[in-house]
This record gives C-alpha cells, structure tokens and sequence, in this order.
C-alpha cells in the first residue's frame, strides 16, 4: 500500500488559520490607525463597529468549519435564489450611498451584493461539479454559464455596482477555466464580458470620470485630476522604505478619503512604509498558495472549485484594492479584506475562509446534511455498530 502524503491526511490547514488571525491582527490595529481621528469626539466608533463585525465573522467561520462542505452542494439553488432575492429588494428598499448608487441597508453595514460573491461561488462549483467533460459543450457549457452569471450581474449593475460585478465576472470566468471549459468559449465570453462592461461604465457619468482621470493619472500620479489616486500615491512616496511609524501618518487627516476602507493600504504606505506594504502583499500571495493547495488536494470536483473559487475572490479583491492605490487601474471603491471597515464584507470573507477549511480537512465536521434531513450531528456511534455487524456476518 502506497503511504498517504501529509496533504491527504484531511487535518485542518492549520498554516492557512494562522494566517487568517495574523491578517485579522494587523487589520484590526491598522484600522484604528487608519479611523480614530475621523470622528475626535468619538476615535473608537469605527474600530468599534469593526471588531464586532470580526467577532461575529470569526464565529461564522467556525461555525462553517464544523460543516460538510459537500452541504453547499445541496443547498447551491435555494441560496442562489435567496441571493437574488436580497439584490432585488436592494433596488426597491435600499439605502442610497456614495453618488446616489442604492445598494445597502442599515447605513452600508449590509449589502446583498457581498453576500451574492459567496453565493455565486457556490452555485457555480455545484453547476460546474454537475456537468464533468461535458461543460466543453457549448450548449452544455458557455450559454447557460452566461445566463446564469448575467442574471446576478444584471441586478449588481443597476445598483450601480460595476466593480463588484467585474469582480464576481472574473473570479467565475476563472472558476470555468478550472473546470476545464473549451479555450473558444473563454474566448468568446470575455469578449462579451468586455463588451458588457464597456457599456456599462459608458452608461454612468461617475464611472467614466473615473476612467478619464485615471487616464490621465497614469504616467503622471503625482499630479492626478482623482484625489483619491494623487493621495494615495502621496503616501506611498512620503512613507520610504520603513514608514514614519504607526498612527504617525498624516495624510489620513483629510488628504485621503475614506481612509476607514477604501484608502487604508495608503496609510498601511505612510505609517509602516515599503515593508509594511509588501507585507501586506506577501500574506495575501500566501493566502493565495494555501487556498490553491486545498483546491489540488479537495477530494472531489465540488470542494475543488469551490476551493478556488473563494480563494480567487479574496486574493483578487485584495489586489484590485491595492491596484488603485499604486494607480495601476481606475479608481473602484473595492474595500481590501481584513484591513478595510465594513459589517457584511468582513463577515462573509471570514465566513467563506471557514468553508475553504472545512474543504482543508475533507469536509469532517460535526454538521451534515442529506436530501431528507436538515442539519443534524452524523450519528458516528451508530455507523461503528453497522461495520462490525457487517464483519461479525
């Protein structure tokens, strides 16, 4: 008998869990850098309100440890139903937020399309699972893939919410790959996808300021029309090699905007430096090989895409929001996981990773469920009783 790897023992990654809490750590003291000094009257307002939502993800994602991943395979369409609901209702009873763009409820702590990533996910490695060599068929393969990710495309897009949409568009394009789609398809869908989203960002006036001043921010940062790229640029220069040491920044006094989320790898620049910055980066290359290693060693075709595709969304949101901070792309508003305030987009990352271990330890967990029960411990006493009665016979 061939001897087992390490990587086939199905333990906990316990390497990938680490990191999880390191990132948690350092996002929870560069957030406080980054906000107390939004509100003098009240500096711990957003740290506040940031750790109760890291509690309540952390309690999501051992919550979701203990549960057969294989679970999600069977609940893929009710939640992708329930999911399309709460982007429905969004446009109806949502708040407005930044530029009029309705998309959140209880003041932006809640917003459906952060919880349509996961979602989408799911149901993509289920539908993707279900179809096997066959998904190389056209018929079988690219044209339902395309309506089903139009479907939660479309109602991210009236929001408007073009980041998110191209966010969720490229980690299920890559999730298609994995599955081992016809090289035309890919080809054909990202022409339609490209289209789509040219005509999107044609169709809104904000979106298009974007484009125009990144543009012309490109060869010349330091002097761009976007003051969000020219600020965040600034501190990244102003921080050197080491930074000028933490919550010494100064740029998060009003230069920056929205240092809480959507500029806080700028301070993360300013106050720790270049190391501190590729610190940052590094951790999310590592997050990036573990989830990839899980994907490889899943022990079916669900947890391998599934696997991927969380660790995809992650790692690409990250970058996407470290992108626009060193001007490498437009201006996107994409909050950077772990570091950036918010309630829902903390949760359902925290949640998601507590899948992606589950999926680590071959779906062990105390929480299972068939097609006739719901949720329920797996009865593993009885189970010993039946095998020795089948070798007693």
């Amino acid at each position: 008998m061939t001897p087992r790897s390490k990587t086939d023992l199905d333990q906990l990654d316990y390497s990938l869990l680490i990191l999880i809490f390191a990132l948690i750590g350092f996002g929870i003291v560069m957030q406080f850098s980054a906000s107390y000094a939004i509100f003098a009257r009240s500096p711990y307002f957003y740290i506040t309100k940031h750790i109760i939502w890291t509690a309540l993800g952390l309690a999501g994602m051992f919550f979701m440890m203990q549960i057969d991943y294989r679970t999600w395979q069977t609940l893929a369409i009710p939640i992708m139903i329930a999911s399309l609901g709460l982007l429905i209702a969004v446009l109806f009873f949502g708040e407005e937020g930044a530029g009029g763009a309705q998309r959140q409820f209880r003041g932006g702590s809640i917003q459906p399309s952060e919880l349509a990533k996961l979602a989408i996910i799911i149901y993509i490695a289920a539908w993707l699972a279900s179809k096997g060599q066959k998904i190389s068929d056209i018929t079988m393969g690219l044209i339902p893939f395309s309506f089903i990710v139009g479907a939660f495309l479309i109602f991210i897009l009236f929001q408007p919410d073009i980041s998110t949409s191209v966010l969720i568009a490229l980690t299920t394009l890559a999730m298609l790959i994995i599955a081992g789609a016809d090289l035309v398809q890919i080809l054909i869908l990202l022409l339609v996808m490209t289209g789509v989203f040219l005509f999107a960002i044609s169709t809104h006036d904000y979106a298009m300021d974007r484009v125009s001043e990144f543009m012309a921010s490109f060869l010349a940062p330091w002097n761009s029309p976007d003051l969000h790229l020219q600020a965040g640029y600034a501190a990244l220069q102003s921080g050197g090699l080491f930074g000028k040491g933490l919550t010494n920044g100064t740029m998060k006094m009003g230069s920056l905007p929205v240092v809480q989320s959507d500029s806080i790898f700028a301070v993360v620049g300013e106050e720790l430096g270049l190391v501190g910055a590729l610190t940052i980066v590094g951790m999310f290359l590592f997050l990036a090989y573990r989830g990839t290693r899980i994907a490889l060693n899943a022990k079916d075709d669900f947890g391998r895409l599934l696997a991927f595709g969380i660790t995809t969304w992650i790692v690409l949101q990250a970058f996407i929001n470290i992108a626009v901070i060193t001007v490498t792309i437009p201006n996107t508003g994409m909050p950077l996981p772990f570091f950036s305030y918010g309630g829902s987009s903390t949760l359902m990352t925290l949640t998601a990773l507590g899948i992606l271990l589950n999926i680590s330890k071959g779906g062990k967990g105390k929480f299972t469920l068939d097609a006739n029960t719901l949720f329920r411990r797996r009865n593993r006493r009885s189970r010993v009783s039946h095998s020795h009665r089948r070798r007693r016979a």
